[in-house]
């Protein structure tokens, strides 16, 4: 009987000695994204599972979900969300899609990564979202995603082409075609990095296309607040039921984003300058993580200039030029019907550290040799 008893004890203490290992491991800070898709969350290498029926394509590296591209009928672009480090941390903005608390509210047409510009032919493709008033929808364009052409996944990487149409308001109530897109996403990844290279080719329709100098372009991420900087205007941010609230005393807590850019600028200053490369660094919890966006030599205007802003707003914008600088010349690009710009642009994000200049120069050159 003593020794039915021992026994029961023993298995006890080592039922609590168990549980008391998983509480422990499950708070660890490096903890990952689980997926809803068990076959994709257990394979190595970039996985890539296309769900059309809910409107996008979920990307995942070594098992972890990384990003998904998405094309919901509310949204006025695809874009990607939201997007995740090698350690599962979301690092874009969640609002207007997921709104957390504590963010902002503003620029409901910040979601996620995304490609498109402020003046094609007089129409605003960049400021387009719902929150537009219907009546004011005939001076906005939209970019309609039309399908998935390739979803390949890879050990080294995983690739997604998709076409697109950039359309304006036409007659009767109609859409027309300005720009056909295809555009080709290269995913990587390691234990500490992930990368999206994006290749676009736009191709003008029956109508010549225009292009003219504006600042809200062209290929852009907005991020988490962790990335911005302190503020002291008063702002209107998401409460914990994910509603708007005006705020008057600030709460920078948390906020402590630093750009950088490769001819050696920073802070601020960063915006409308030109430089191959800029990176946004920034604490998020006990973790460093560095977002950088590259410029490709074949790009118009390279190196281009950038549209960063201190609020989360981060975008490298090959089609601007005075508007950043009253002493350029003014720049525009024309596509005759039938003709195509093709734009080249890398993201790269590091996890526990903060990336050196060598690392993001050496990053620059072997993306300049695609």
């Amino acid at each position: 009987m003593k020794d039915t008893q021992r026994i029961q004890t023993k298995h006890f203490q080592l039922t609590l000695l168990i549980t008391a290992v998983v509480i422990l491991g499950s708070c660890g800070s490096k903890q990952k994204q689980v997926s809803d898709d068990s076959e994709s969350s257990l394979k190595k290498g970039v996985v890539l599972v296309d769900y059309r029926e809910k409107h996008k394509v979920d990307i995942f590296i070594d098992g972890d979900l990384f990003t998904s591209y998405i094309y919901p009928t509310d949204l006025e672009k695809p874009v990607l969300f939201p997007i995740r480090d090698a350690t599962g941390t979301i690092i874009t903005r969640g609002f207007p899609l997921d709104p957390r608390e504590g963010e902002r509210v503003d620029h409901p047409h910040h979601v996620g990564l995304w490609f498109n510009f402020g003046d094609v032919n007089g129409y605003d493709f960049w400021n387009n979202s719902k929150a537009i008033p219907e009546e004011k929808k005939g001076h906005y364009g939209r970019v309609l995603h039309r399908g998935v052409k390739r979803a390949e996944s890879r050990d080294d990487g995983g690739v997604l082409e998709i076409a697109a149409d950039w359309q304006v308001p036409g007659e009767e109530d109609r859409w027309h075609t300005v720009l056909q897109e295809q555009t080709i996403f290269e995913f990587s990844g390691d234990e500490d990095t992930r990368s999206i290279d994006r290749i676009t080719r736009l191709t003008a329709q029956e109508d010549q296309v225009v292009f003219t100098d504006n600042k809200e372009g062209l290929f852009a991420v907005r991020l988490d607040r962790a990335f911005e900087y302190p503020s002291d205007k008063p702002q209107i941010y998401t409460d914990t039921d994910g509603n708007p609230t005006a705020v008057k005393v600030m709460d920078n807590k948390g906020k402590n984003g630093h750009y950088r850019n490769s001819e050696g600028v920073e802070g601020t200053e960063v915006w409308g300058k030109r430089a191959v490369w800029t990176s946004l660094s920034s604490n998020v919890g006990d973790e460093d993580i560095t977002i950088a966006i590259f410029d490709h030599p074949d790009n118009p205007q390279h190196p281009s200039f950038w549209h960063a802003r201190g609020y989360g707003l981060f975008a490298v914008n090959n089609l601007g030029a005075v508007v950043f600088d009253e002493n350029n010349e003014p720049f525009r690009l024309e596509l005759a019907p039938g003709e195509s710009i093709v734009f080249k642009h890398r993201v790269y994000i590091t996890s526990w550290y903060h990336a050196s200049d060598e690392q993001l120069n050496t990053q620059f050159a072997d993306f300049s040799r695609k």
